[in-house]
């Protein structure tokens, strides 16, 4: 998924289609937030981070190609579509394209507003990745503030997250993306859940939102929201909305995931975050395999940093030296191949050098390392 251009092209679409629209509406600061959001959020931050591996690795082959022109196609329409609004920065990011790829966009080599503005193409919006790829950034993005909330670094593997879910179409949709999650969040397996996991889910009124909407109902329909079942709370979440009826004989009311807060109880050894309507429970225990795994990752880190210092080119191949204490050793010794392969080292041995730097890998463990250039 993360290498099929699909979804970025079918997001640049989707943007197309909602800008054309903002524009006609005369709503400008529409359009421009939701091309910050796509540049931002899913071209930078999800298909260029997540794919830099085949724009700098390697020879300039055809997957490479593939990945660049992906981005060209990207930035091209982002330029026209933020002309209207930044007209002299989107023309010299249009022209600077076309200079650097000798290419142009109907034939508007000299001008980003002599091209045409573009339509969306319906047959390429793919509305079922686009969910499946919202689901995974949520998911991500709730994994990792768990991870900051215990202070546990992302470099640090963890054994596995749990998502309970209400139907077969969502977990159908995990599924799909489980591998993009695991990597993307440094846990070693995905447990989908269809019987709720063991998860206590509590839901209570949201006055800032209930006050504005219904004013001096509030008091008697937050009554009604408390006195709910268990059970409410997956219906809410899984429909979007339920209906109650509160004492104060004005009617039945229909109730929002918005106008309440739906909040979960941690369970022993494990985090559990909901929000929108997704629940993630996160497994925080740490064992020796899982330690030794997250010291290497991190010595690696730390390595490559050293490279860089030194100057070195990222296709060098190196000698590696390490000198730590034996209960430091033993655990980097178990992902030794791990770390050849990830700092190019054709060796590594195990002694001090006057010449080698201190490096901390965490807080309670400092190594000694030296990178010779083979």
């Amino acid at each position: 998924m993360i290498k099929d251009p699909r979804l970025i092209i079918s997001r640049m679409h989707t943007v197309a289609e909602q800008m054309h629209t903002a524009y006609t509406d005369l709503e400008p600061t529409k359009a421009t937030r939701l091309l910050q959001n796509f540049v931002t959020d899913e071209l930078s931050n999800w298909y260029v981070r997540l794919n830099r591996q085949r724009f700098w690795k390697g020879n300039m082959n055809e997957d490479k190609i593939s990945a660049y022109q992906t981005l060209i196609t990207c930035l091209h329409t982002t330029a026209i579509l933020g002309s209207p609004v930044a007209p002299f920065f989107m023309d010299s990011l249009f022209r600077d394209i076309n200079s650097a790829t000798s290419s142009s966009v109907d034939g508007a080599k000299n001008s980003v507003h002599l091209a045409d503005f573009p339509i969306a193409d319906l047959s390429i919006i793919d509305k079922e990745l686009e969910l499946r790829m919202d689901l995974a950034r949520k998911l991500s993005s709730q994994v990792l503030s768990l991870r900051k909330r215990e202070k546990i670094r992302v470099r640090q593997p963890l054994r596995r997250i749990m998502v309970p879910v209400l139907d077969e179409l969502s977990a159908e949709r995990l599924a799909a993306i489980e591998d993009l999650i695991r990597s993307e969040v440094n846990v070693k397996e995905l447990e989908v859940m269809r019987d709720g996991g063991g998860i206590v889910k509590s839901i209570k009124p949201d006055f800032k939102a209930l006050g504005p909407k219904y004013g001096k109902r509030m008091k008697s329909i937050a009554a009604a929201i408390n006195a709910l079942p268990t059970e409410a709370t997956d219906k809410l979440e899984s429909e979007g909305s339920i209906e109650i009826t509160p004492e104060d004989a004005q009617g039945v009311v229909q109730i929002v995931v918005s106008d309440v807060v739906i909040s979960t109880e941690d369970i022993p050894g494990w985090l559990v975050s909901s929000e929108g309507g997704l629940t993630v429970a996160l497994d925080i225990t740490i064992d020796d395999e899982l330690r030794a795994e997250g010291l290497s990752r991190e010595l690696v880190n730390r390595v490559q940093n050293v490279r860089k210092d030194s100057g070195l080119e990222v296709t060098d191949r190196i000698i590696l030296s390490i000198s730590a204490n034996d209960e430091i050793k033993s655990q980097l010794l178990g992902n030794l191949d791990y770390i050849r392969t990830q700092t190019l080292a054709i060796e590594v041995v195990w002694k001090d050098d006057s010449k080698a730097v201190e490096i901390e890998l965490d807080e309670n463990n400092i190594v000694r390392v030296l990178v010779i250039k083979k």
